[in-house]
C-alpha cells in the first residue's frame, strides 16, 4: 500500500465548537472563527470567575486549538495573536487564584508523602464502588472523557522541555500511556471501549457542551503546564500526582464498574491503570521527580505547587459530582 492509498483518519477533523457559556467565552469564540479581532472582553477577565464555566470553556477553546482544533475551524488559529492574548489573560487570571488557594513549600518529599497517605475514602470512585447506579458511572465517564480520550497528550508538552533522566524517565511513563507503540492498547483507547460499553459516544470532544466547569478545570491545568517550558516543574508535580495516586482509585472503579453490570472489557481500562501506575510510581519519584531536583533545584516549589493544585482541582471535581448525586440531580449541563 503507497502513503496516499492509506485510509483517512476518523478523527482528523476535530469535534463541533461548543455553545458559548458567557461573554468571554463567546469572544474566544469569535476570535477562534475569525469573526472579530482585539480583546474588548479582556478587562472583563479580571472580574470573572477563575473557576466558573464561562472562563474554563475559553481557555478550554483556547487549548484545544494546540489539540485537535476544531471543525470547520483553519488550523492556523492555533497562533491567531488575539486568540493567544486573551488566552493569556485567562491563564493568568486562573494561576493566580490557584496561588491564591494554595501556599506551596518546597518541601517535596512531605508533598510526595502526603500523596502516599491518600486512600480516596470519601471520594468519588469509592461513592460510585459501593453506591454508584449505571447512570452516575456513566457520567463519571462523561466528565473524564475531557481527558482521558486524549490521556498523556498534555504531558507529552513537557518532553522537549526537559534533558537527561528527567527526560527519559517522563517518556518511559508516557510510552506506556500510548500502550507501548500499539495502537490499541493506547489508554484513549481503552477508555474509548469503556465507554462504548457503557453506550456513550466515544468520539474526541463529543460531550464538551455538557461538561461543567470543574471538569474543565482539571484539564486546563494540565494543558497550561504542558504548554509553558516555565512551568515543566508544575507539570512533573500534577503528573506524580497523578501516578502515585491512581491505582488505588482505579480498583475501586474497577469495582464500581461491575457494580454497574459493565463487562470485562469495560473493566480494562481502570485494570490496566491498577498495575502501570504502580510502576509509574516509581519512576516519577526517584528517575522523574528526584533528578530534575538534583539539576534544578530552584523548581521544588513549582513542583509543589503542581501537585497541590492538581489535588485541589480534583477535590472541587469530587464535591461538584457527590453534592450533585446526593441531591438526586445530575452532575453534568444536560442530558447525555
Amino acid at each position: 500500500m503507497t502513503v496516499t492509498e492509506l485510509p483517512a483518519c476518523p478523527e482528523a477533523v476535530g469535534p463541533p465548537l461548543p455553545a458559548a457559556r458567557g461573554s468571554i467565552s463567546a469572544h474566544m469564540l469569535d476570535l477562534i472563527c475569525g469573526r472579530a479581532t482585539g480583546n474588548r472582553h479582556a478587562g472583563a477577565v479580571g472580574d470573572a470567575d477563575p473557576f466558573g464555566d464561562d472562563l474554563q470553556l475559553a481557555l478550554y477553546m483556547a487549548y484545544e486549538l494546540h489539540y485537535r482544533g476544531f471543525a470547520g475551524v483553519d488550523d492556523d488559529r492555533e497562533w491567531d495573536a488575539d486568540v493567544l492574548a486573551l488566552r493569556t489573560a485567562l491563564e493568568r487570571r486562573f494561576a493566580g487564584a490557584l496561588r491564591e488557594q494554595i501556599s506551596p513549600s518546597a518541601d517535596v518529599d512531605a508533598a510526595i508523602a502526603d500523596l502516599l497517605a491518600v486512600d480516596g475514602e470519601g471520594g468519588v470512585s469509592d461513592f460510585l464502588a459501593r453506591n454508584g447506579t449505571r447512570a452516575q458511572v456513566r457520567e463519571m465517564l462523561v466528565h473524564r472523557s475531557m481527558y482521558h480520550l486524549k490521556e498523556a497528550d498534555p504531558q507529552a508538552f513537557v518532553l522537549p522541555r526537559l534533558s537527561g533522566a528527567t527526560k527519559a524517565g517522563v517518556a518511559a511513563v508516557e510510552f506506556d500511556e500510548y500502550g507501548g507503540g500499539r495502537a490499541a492498547r493506547m489508554h484513549a483507547e481503552l477508555f474509548a471501549s469503556l465507554m462504548r460499553a457503557f453506550d456513550l459516544d466515544a468520539r474526541y470532544g463529543v460531550y464538551i457542551d455538557v461538561v461543567p466547569g470543574p471538569m474543565l478545570a482539571v484539564v486546563n491545568f494540565m494543558s497550561l503546564c504542558g504548554l509553558h517550558r516555565a512551568r515543566r516543574g508544575a507539570l512533573l508535580g500534577q503528573l506524580a500526582a497523578v501516578e502515585i495516586t491512581s491505582p488505588p482509585g482505579s480498583m475501586r472503579m474497577v469495582a464500581a464498574i461491575r457494580r454497574a453490570g459493565g463487562c470485562e472489557i469495560a473493566e480494562e481500562f481502570y485494570a490496566e491503570h491498577v498495575v502501570a501506575d504502580s510502576v509509574h510510581e516509581q519512576v516519577m519519584r526517584a528517575d522523574v521527580i528526584g533528578t530534575l531536583l538534583e539539576h534544578e533545584p530552584h523548581l521544588a516549589e513549582d513542583v509543589v505547587f503542581g501537585i497541590c493544585a492538581a489535588g485541589y482541582l480534583d477535590t472541587r471535581l469530587d464535591e461538584h459530582l457527590l453534592s450533585s448525586w446526593t441531591a438526586g440531580r445530575s452532575s453534568l449541563l444536560g442530558p447525555i
